[in-house]
């Protein structure tokens, strides 16, 4: 709940606090390419523990990203989960669309190797 996933990741983070609640903003980026997003929620029960940010203005896709850990007491497991929706937000991303889903599955890649 520090950004750890995020700064893992290869992303730079600048968050507006250094622990995610709801309503903490962060610009991430990576490259030349950056966009602002807010925390909406945030998931703590006994066995499952995450947040969910959504894009603000400016940011190059409309959507939501939520980002989590899940532990299976029956088997002790531990599961990352990380589930987006998100369509262009800008007319450059709309114009690079395939450009940017290959850039999200590459984040997403990296994400997941950060947690291991």
């Amino acid at each position: 709940m520090h950004w750890g996933m995020q700064r893992g990741a290869g992303l730079r983070v600048r968050p507006s606090a250094p622990v995610i609640q709801p309503g903490v903003e962060v610009v991430i980026g990576w490259g030349p390419v950056f966009g602002r997003c807010r925390v909406v929620y945030v998931v703590d029960d006994d066995y499952r523990r995450g947040f969910a940010y959504g894009t603000l203005q400016g940011h190059p896709e409309s959507g939501e990203e939520y980002f989590g850990v899940r532990y299976d007491p029956e088997t002790a497991a531990v599961c990352a989960e990380i589930v987006a929706f998100s369509r262009p937000g800008r007319w450059w991303s709309r114009a690079a669309a395939p450009v940017a889903s290959w850039l999200q599955g590459r984040i997403t890649t990296r994400y997941l190797r950060a947690l291991t």
